[in-house]
């Protein structure tokens, strides 16, 4: 069986500074904000281009903290993309805010920024968007119009690790951006992990606090703050694989260029491309087909992982019962028909064409 994703492979190419990074934390004898959360914070700013990261507990909680921050919460709205993972939708709930669903443009999956102008109303104070599956929104005219409106634009960057717009790295395009470093992502953790970043000094000095109980300095509480700390291990995990990220994002690039090339299926409606490379990082290769489940057993009897990224939109799950009955026909249509084949940064080209040649003879019942 092809995996759809071989993690264990991955780390095993670093497993040697894996391992003495672990060691490195255990013999230090400081596991909570120390040394290499702190390195690692400097480390990844400079990557990103920003001046500021607060190293957090995960992706959900970076964008949760972010709304905090900016005071987001009961009354307030914030408009965001309706073609998304949950996790955006829960962070603007979990503070009380409103959700304000957008539909995305159907060629990029991401939020279309020609819809956003007619949702904002008195009550909106961000616009979150979401470069999905790797591919940064074209934020340009969105950044026009929040500065029109005087809005916060967050970047919900969790699947963009080293995506490039306009000479900008993702986190650094917005107000300020969360990024999860869950294990499957193009730069992952080994275990839960995320990041902030900002060019905001005083919105990061208020989420270091937020993040610590809402401390700067032991027992002195300035904030209703949570513990949303990223830990040394993770930290010391994620200074290694920083090393080698654009390495991996270059060879999830080739393996996409394979599939667009190669993959020629009536049947099969391909991702668009970007006009330039940089602005995706492939972190997952999504493919639309009609006849879905029928597909996924095609691939699986002739040994190919899939994975379904995601087969219920957000206003359609019972969490969000409230909203089930609103038909968003775009959302609807790409939760329907897309499925995500292997792409990693240690697949074989063996594996690569076999899978092109299985997709290629697949035919409708």
């Amino acid at each position: 069986m092809i995996p759809f994703l071989n993690l264990k492979g991955i780390n095993a190419q670093y497993g040697e500074e894996l391992k003495n990074a672990v060691f490195r934390v255990i013999d230090s004898g400081w596991y909570i904000l120390g040394q290499e959360v702190n390195n690692f914070e400097e480390e990844f700013a400079k990557y990103c281009g920003v001046e500021h990261c607060i190293g957090v507990s995960n992706g959900l909680d970076a964008l949760k903290l972010i709304l905090e921050a900016y005071d987001i919460g009961p009354g307030d709205e914030v408009i965001v993309p309706s073609n998304t993972y949950i996790a955006s939708i829960l962070a603007i709930t979990k503070v009380g805010a409103t959700p304000i669903l957008v539909e995305p443009n159907i060629f990029t999956y991401n939020i279309n920024p020609l819809l956003i102008e007619d949702k904002i109303t008195q009550n909106t104070k961000a616009i979150l968007v979401v470069h999905l599956y790797g591919q940064i929104v074209d934020i340009e005219p969105i950044i026009d119009i929040a500065t029109r409106y005087q809005l916060k634009v967050i970047e919900d960057a969790a699947q963009s690790h080293g995506a490039v717009y306009k000479g900008k790295k993702a986190g650094n395009l917005g107000d300020a951006a969360g990024f999860s470093f869950y294990p499957g992502k193009n730069l992952g953790a080994l275990g839960d992990a995320g990041a902030i970043t900002t060019n905001d000094s005083e919105i990061a000095k208020k989420i270091r606090g937020l993040r610590n109980y809402g401390s700067l300095k032991k027992y002195e509480n300035i904030y209703k703050g949570s513990n949303n700390r990223l830990d040394e291990l993770q930290a010391s995990i994620l200074r290694v694989k920083l090393n080698y990220l654009d390495k991996e994002n270059a060879a999830r690039r080739q393996v996409s260029s394979m599939y667009l090339k190669n993959i020629k299926n009536e049947h099969i409606i391909l991702p668009t491309a970007p006009i330039k490379p940089e602005e995706h990082v492939w972190h997952v290769f999504v493919i639309r087909v009609k006849e879905r489940e029928q597909f996924q057993m095609y691939l699986e009897e002739h040994g190919i992982q899939t994975v379904i990224h995601y087969p219920i939109p957000p206003h359609k799950q019972k969490a969000y019962s409230k909203w089930n009955a609103i038909h968003l026909p775009i959302t609807e249509k790409i939760h329907k028909e897309v499925i995500s084949i292997p792409i990693s940064p240690i697949q074989p080209i063996d594996d690569t064409n076999h899978i092109i040649e299985v997709i290629n003879s697949y035919k409708k019942n």
